[in-house]
């Protein structure tokens, strides 16, 4: 019986492991995401804290690729949306994709798909090469995110001055952190 068992799993669905395989790697990366969401720092002139999350966004991308990463960031952004607290801070609700910050929650979900993409053609395979793909994810969550919030304060260069500059040096560090751990990542994945 046992040596029936994977033959007619296989036979009858055989994309079955793979399918919960990705469902388990997507459910994980919200759940990676939500949980860097918590590490905040609250920057009294912002209405942008400084958060796990642009790390968490650049690994998961280049760890799961472009359609796990993307559907990871889609996921992270249902749940907080629905009440569960995993936006910055414990934050929940619809309230947060329409403020201050709804322009980065949408950048993450582009970042994880551009940086899987780039990824996935082979971009990320060593340390210093890997810092591509996660810079352009870096400018892309910075391009929804100050664009957002530029609209959301009536002032683009006070988004510049509140949701850019003063995460500059704090998003190098990440991206640089995501690099390195990157390895470990793909063991994980892999």
């Amino acid at each position: 019986m046992t040596t029936l068992a994977p033959t007619l799993s296989t036979r009858y669905f055989p994309n079955v492991s793979s399918r919960l395989r990705d469902i388990f790697l997507i459910v994980a990366g919200s759940l990676l995401i939500a949980a860097l969401a918590q590490i905040e720092i609250p920057l009294p002139f912002t209405p942008v804290p400084i958060t796990g999350q642009t790390f968490g966004v650049l690994l998961i991308g280049a760890a799961l690729g472009s359609k796990r990463g993307a559907a990871s960031l889609i996921l992270y952004i249902i749940e907080g949306g629905i009440g569960l607290p995993f936006f910055a801070g414990g934050a929940r609700g619809l309230g947060i994709l329409t403020g201050a910050t709804a322009g980065y929650l949408a950048g993450f979900v582009v970042a994880a798909y551009v940086v899987g993409l780039l990824a996935e053609r082979g971009l990320e395979r060593s340390v210093r090469t890997s810092i591509i793909p996660f810079i352009v994810g870096t400018v892309i969550i910075y391009l929804f995110g100050v664009a957002w919030l530029g609209i959301f304060l009536k002032s683009y260069s006070q988004a510049i001055e509140f949701g850019l500059l003063p995460f500059l040096i704090g998003d190098a560090i990440k991206l640089i952190l995501a690099s390195l751990v990157l390895p470990a990542a793909w063991k994980l994945v892999r």
